[in-house]
């Protein structure tokens, strides 16, 4: 998983890895992992997600699968775009 912006900064890390099947699967072990750090949980409600470059969008997290080696982004808003 790639964070960019406040994720990043509310994750304390750039990236991290990832094991999990599905989008909620990898979102759920990331609050799991940051759970000391309430913001990174509300950081995530306010992400757009990309998952191997591909916008996620309203698609149900638990419908979206990841494959193994792939790369989930992190996208909180930011000004100007």
């Amino acid at each position: 998983m790639r964070y960019w912006a406040a994720a990043k900064a509310a994750a304390g890390t750039a990236e991290e890895p990832y094991a999990a099947a599905t989008l909620a699967e990898a979102l759920a072990a990331a609050r799991t992992a940051h759970a000391a750090n309430p913001e990174f949980a509300r950081v995530l409600l306010r992400c757009s997600f990309l998952v191997d470059g591909d916008p996620v969008g309203t698609r149900d997290h638990q419908a979206v699968p990841l494959a193994e080696g792939g790369t989930v982004e992190v996208l909180p808003p930011f000004a100007g775009g």
